[in-house]
């Protein structure tokens, strides 16, 4: 009996296909590449106060809400004189590296603002200079460097 058992396992164990495929770290790098979602970010960048919003929502509003912040109070404190009355919105283009650095990419701004506010762009770019320390995004544990499209409304008497 134990001849019969023993060769039955031997028979069930040899008649088993055991194949292993191997897959090269190239491969394993590209199937991850096609379903990351590269346009979205698991942490927004942050300031040191907005690091403890709960949420990717609500540390993204934190975040706009503190630079938004910080840019109207450095462009109120120029006191520019006009000529004629401004009411109109600029978007600024704004990086955040993956160092933490804030980085103006382009600003588009109406001539009729510039006209009367020449010095709007160095205005925009000092603020940038003056805003705290930034965390930086991150992907999956790693520092990313992020774009923000960020309207700036320029009411002027």
């Amino acid at each position: 009996m134990k001849k019969v058992l023993l060769f039955v396992s031997i028979l069930i164990l040899t008649s088993c296909n055991f194949e292993t495929k191997k897959i090269s770290s190239e491969e394993v790098l590209e199937q991850e590449s096609k379903s990351l979602n590269w346009k979205e970010v698991d942490e927004y960048p942050a300031f040191e106060n907005c690091q403890d919003a709960n949420g990717l929502a609500a540390a993204k509003s934190c975040f706009e809400r503190q630079l938004a912040t910080t840019i109207y109070s450095f462009l109120a404190n120029q006191q520019p004189v006009v000529t004629e009355s401004i009411n109109d919105t600029l978007y600024i283009y704004l990086e955040i590296t993956k160092e933490g650095k804030p980085q103006i990419d382009s600003i588009k701004v109406d001539t009729t603002v510039t006209s009367q506010l020449p010095q709007i762009e160095d205005w925009l770019q000092q603020s940038m200079d003056s805003l705290p320390k930034i965390y930086p995004a991150s992907k999956r544990g790693i520092p990313v460097s992020t774009v923000f499209k960020m309207p700036v409304v320029i009411k002027a008497e």
